[in-house]
């Protein structure tokens, strides 16, 4: 079983909720453990927040949402087309939760942490060309006991 959807939505505060609402939709009907889907949902409203908070560029007035459930995992990208990460965020995969606790004195990239935290597998990336950064990030996926539809 495969699903994706995609969504281009102006950098307001406003669009941030209809993300999320469209997420977990997507994972409450294909029957998704509603953990597994509430970590995947505030990874999300982490995202869609950075990319409304930064994302702004030249002839940038929105971010771009991605998501695909496919099999056992959900991939979630979220492009916007502001200045990009620093050099020392971007272009590092995480492949594991980070060690420690949250950098709380940190005034900026508790979302970034959030994220990391939630997902399995985590990227940061810049847009060389477009301009803009991308943060995606992959989820192993449990369904429910009742769920319709299962990946396999």
């Amino acid at each position: 079983m495969s699903i994706w959807w995609s969504l281009h939505l102006r950098r307001e505060a406003a669009t941030v909720p209809l993300a999320r609402r469209m997420l977990l939709g997507a994972m409450d009907s294909a029957g998704v453990d509603p953990e597994i889907s509430y970590d995947l949902a505030v990874a999300l409203t982490e995202a869609c927040a950075n990319a409304v908070e930064h994302g702004s560029g030249a002839g940038s007035d929105g971010y771009r949402v991605t998501a695909c459930i496919d099999g056992d995992t959900c991939h979630v990208e979220v492009t916007d087309g502001g200045p990009g990460f620093p050099g020392a965020r971007a272009d590092r995969p995480t492949t594991t939760r980070p060690a420690g606790p949250e950098p709380a004195e940190a005034e900026d990239g508790r979302g970034l942490y959030l994220i990391e935290t939630l997902a399995d597998h985590v990227r940061f990336a810049n847009r060389p060309q477009q301009g803009g950064a991308v943060v995606s990030f992959d989820k192993i996926l449990k369904w429910r006991d009742d769920a319709l539809v299962r990946a396999g």
